[in-house]
């Protein structure tokens, strides 16, 4: 139990340096975008004087590692600063959209889950038949193939067109009516869901083909064990812990996906918030919503991986080598 304690601990102290690498590479990257913030809201036209005056106001005239100190140690209690457009607390405007952003990305995942994982199971099992596992991989070479920037202006193209009633673009607020946002959310989380679906089939399907040709899943057939039973304790045990890591990679697929799908239905979410702070360079907003992405994978990862341990001990073995 100490070792898998220790490599646990390990694990949390790599989580911890990823996240300060994260937190660097944010900071850094966007003082290297051309032009500044002084520049996007004087104009070209602005004198020298004026653009100073405006690196002065917000403490952008400061040594570079001065800022990222003052940020990282604000970041750190909760305060990512202010909006250098619209002077609102940052924090404030998070936790506004963060129940939308991640109402749309649990529900994608679930379907990923709830979908991707039975029939990406079924395929595998099937896949020793000749015209088993062929709608399977239908399904997961279409939803692989076709990007959210080209489903979603597809879907809301049919469904303003020929379809109503699941309230596209007209959100509440998850602690007034959950209902409502669900519903609102149903056509957005069905296109971020679309892709993780087909890959989620498609990796649980090789997952399972590979376990099912390991010598223990043939000494259970000589055995006589019956077929459910051996795909129960032997085929879904085996496969529980890549099929975990799977999840973790489409966390940071639905991360990212949120960003198009919200621009494209219109959401108020953090993907959506994060693409306006960009265009106007407004280093506050950037900065706290890539952050906050980046912690939420790290996290999530890591869960995943302590999660792991308990369902296979075999993978913290490993990382003690």
């Amino acid at each position: 139990m100490s070792g898998v304690l220790r490599w646990i601990l390990t694990r949390l102290l790599v989580m911890g340096v990823t996240l300060l690498g994260a937190s660097l590479v944010i900071f850094f990257a966007l003082r290297l975008l051309p032009g500044g913030y002084e520049s996007v809201v004087l104009g070209p036209l602005a004198s020298e004087e004026q653009r100073q005056a405006a690196a002065e106001r917000w403490g952008l005239d400061q040594p570079l590692w001065v800022q990222y100190w003052e940020w990282a140690r604000g970041a750190l209690t909760g305060d990512f600063g202010i909006s250098l457009i619209s002077q609102v607390p940052v924090l404030d405007e998070l936790q506004l959209r963060m129940p939308v952003t991640g109402t749309l990305a649990l529900m994608a995942l679930a379907a990923a889950v709830l979908v991707g994982v039975p029939l990406g199971i079924l395929t595998g099992l099937r896949s020793t038949r000749r015209s088993g596992g062929a709608a399977g991989r239908l399904v997961a070479g279409l939803g692989i193939s076709i990007p959210e920037f080209v489903l979603g202006p597809a879907v809301l193209y049919v469904v303003s067109v020929r379809m109503s009633g699941f309230g596209v673009g007209s959100l509440s607020r998850l602690t007034e009516d959950p209902v409502g946002l669900v519903r609102a959310l149903v056509l957005p989380a069905g296109v971020l869901a679309f892709s993780c679906v087909a890959v989620t089939a498609r990796t649980t399907r090789d997952v399972v083909m590979g376990v099912l040709v390991e010598p223990h899943i043939t000494a259970a057939v000589a055995r006589g064990e019956r077929p459910w039973h051996i795909v129960r304790h032997h085929v879904l045990r085996n496969s529980a812990v890549p099929i975990l890591t799977l999840l973790g990679t489409i966390t940071a697929y639905l991360l990212g996906g949120a960003v198009i799908v919200e621009t494209v239905f219109n959401i108020p979410g953090i993907g959506s918030y994060m693409i306006t702070g960009l265009g106007r360079q407004d280093y506050a907003v950037v900065q706290a919503s890539v952050l906050l992405a980046a912690t939420l994978f790290v996290v999530i990862n890591a869960a995943l991986e302590i999660a792991a341990t308990f369902v296979d001990p075999r993978v913290s073995s490993k990382g003690r080598r």
